[in-house]
């Protein structure tokens, strides 16, 4: 009868320990079905799942394993494995798989208990944990840390809805962001990220703060904020807001984009992107002019917004063309992704607003940054705790990749 065994080792890491245990393996010529590997500060843990040849008896090999890993200062275990058991392993291949993000400033063991306890009431098992982001000194305080735990879970889930919203009360209850989506080809082969503008590339609404150089900024504000909101539609309350506009000289566009400032971690995020070969954009409620000043500071490649109208350098309270709302927003994406010959799940988009919503749920990846209640209650990918950067970690990006990029 085959035997099979499942040998976990764990101890002080060091060069050459794989190498010593696997030679001992060599010798019996073990046939290795399983094998992974996890060292967290210098300690290690690794499993193999092995099948012992005919010729050979399990004794023997085991009490090898036994002496090599005694003069390697570890621990070994064994673990006998019956044939159905290995069987019933194997024909869980193809089961649905889906990645669970944990992000915040810090992630303490509260947060991580209450999410693995989500994910068992809904019957979703954890397989692999990862982290993310990069190690934390208590010394060094020159920049603001982030941490991000990543789950890799499997199993069949029944109600999607009711997953998100018990991992929405998580993160407003805890302070940390939860978020998760298919783990599937497509979310290893991103092409391109489309970002809204106002309050996600840069902090602040653009529209009121022209208003506020008109001196209708409260009126404006206003309406910005219930649009929002999407309590009203996007068309007409933009036509009413640019309206206010009228007369304003168009040297203060150049004014307003000088002081205009970037949200955290836009810089890096977008640098990261580009370095890593990604298409990156801007499609937006907003207006082209600020677009197009991004664009030469960024290294953007596309830009995608509204046209203010300008007549002998006075703005006339009109927009020129046709209006980018929340379903323009989705047809561009479409319409780039085109262009750049990939698959739609291949894109990413992060808004903060109502009218981003047709192009987040269009996305292979829609993320709401900062966003208003009726996007962030949409939304399975969330970012409220840090910085626009924290998309990398949403993206399955590495400190130490974002380090090289």
């Amino acid at each position: 009868m085959r035997e099979i065994v499942l040998i976990n080792i764990t101890g002080k890491d060091k060069p050459g320990l794989t190498a010593s245990l696997t030679k001992t393996l060599a010798e019996y010529n073990v046939t290795i079905l399983d094998m992974g590997q996890a060292v967290i500060h210098d300690f290690l843990s690794l499993g193999i799942l092995i099948e012992i040849p005919d010729q050979h008896k399990s004794a023997s090999i085991l009490k090898d394993m036994l002496f090599a890993a005694h003069k390697l200062g570890i621990t070994t275990q064994f673990t006998p494995i019956d044939e159905d058991r290995y069987e019933n392993w194997v024909n869980q291949q193809g089961k649905e798989r889906r990645i669970i993000t944990l992000l915040g400033r810090k992630v303490n063991a509260g947060q991580i208990s209450k999410v693995a306890a989500a994910l068992a009431e809904h019957g979703l098992n954890i397989d692999v944990i990862t982290r993310l982001s990069g190690r934390v000194s208590f010394i060094d305080a020159r920049t603001t840390p982030m941490a991000c735990i990543q789950f890799s879970v499997s199993g069949t889930l029944t109600d999607t809805d009711r997953l998100r919203g018990r991992l929405l009360g998580i993160s407003e209850e805890t302070g940390i962001d939860v978020s998760f989506h298919d783990d599937n080809i497509y979310s290893h082969t991103r092409r391109l990220v489309a970002f809204d503008m106002d309050s996600t590339l840069v902090q602040a609404e653009i529209i009121n703060v022209l208003a506020a150089e008109a001196g209708a900024g409260e009126p404006v504000a206003a309406i910005t904020e219930s649009a929002m909101r999407g309590e009203i539609d996007f068309k007409e309350s933009l036509i009413r807001r640019v309206s206010h506009l009228r007369g304003l000289p168009e040297s203060v566009l150049a004014k307003v984009a000088e002081a205009l400032p970037l949200t955290d971690g836009a810089e890096r995020v977008v640098g990261t992107l580009k370095s890593l070969g990604y298409k990156v954009g801007i499609i937006s409620g907003g207006f082209e002019y600020f677009g197009r000043q991004l664009q030469a500071k960024l290294g953007l490649d596309y830009v995608f917004a509204n046209q203010l109208e300008i007549v002998d350098g006075i703005l006339t309270g009109k927009l020129k063309g046709d209006i980018i709302d929340g379903p323009k927003k989705a047809e561009i994406l479409k319409t780039i992704a085109m262009v750049e010959n990939i698959n739609l799940e291949q894109t990413i988009a992060v808004g903060d607003g109502a009218n981003d919503l047709p192009m987040l749920n269009v996305a292979g990846l829609g993320v709401a940054f900062h966003a208003k209640p009726i996007v962030r209650a949409s939304a399975d990918k969330a970012i409220t705790s840090v910085g626009l950067d924290g998309l990398l970690y949403l993206m399955g990006i590495s400190e130490r990749e974002i380090r090289q990029a």
